[in-house]
């Protein structure tokens, strides 16, 4: 007898055991609440607009920050990866990490940081 036939029994395959993974679904509240901060967060980004002369620095220590909020919380909440297998969030925490090193990079490349340019 294969290892299949053995673990499939006398009633057929298995059944996975879906209650195991199960986890309690977020209300509507729950996901109103989510948006309305997202919202938020988004009005403050856009706010940056309106600073008066920012320095390149602000910006960043600004808009960085606020970038790096809304992608957990859309993760976390629309995706669910924090039932999911810990892999995955670490698969996405690793690309964050990479397009953050790809944005400092790039704006380094352009000369963005020196004083003479975009500020």
């Amino acid at each position: 007898m294969s290892v299949e036939t053995e673990e499939r029994g006398a009633a057929g395959p298995l059944e996975p055991d879906h209650e195991a993974h199960q986890h309690a679904h977020p209300s509507d509240s729950t996901y109103i609440k989510v948006a309305v901060f997202l919202a938020v967060l988004t009005a403050l980004e856009v706010g940056t607009y309106f600073i008066k002369d920012p320095s390149t620095p602000l910006l960043v220590a600004l808009l960085f920050p606020m970038m790096i909020i809304k992608f957990a919380v859309v993760a976390g909440a629309f995706m669910h990866l924090r039932f999911d297998n810990p892999l995955f969030r670490r698969v996405f925490v690793f690309g964050l990490l990479l397009a953050v090193a790809v944005y400092v990079i790039v704006l380094t490349s352009m000369e963005y940081w020196s004083s003479s340019y975009g500020g």
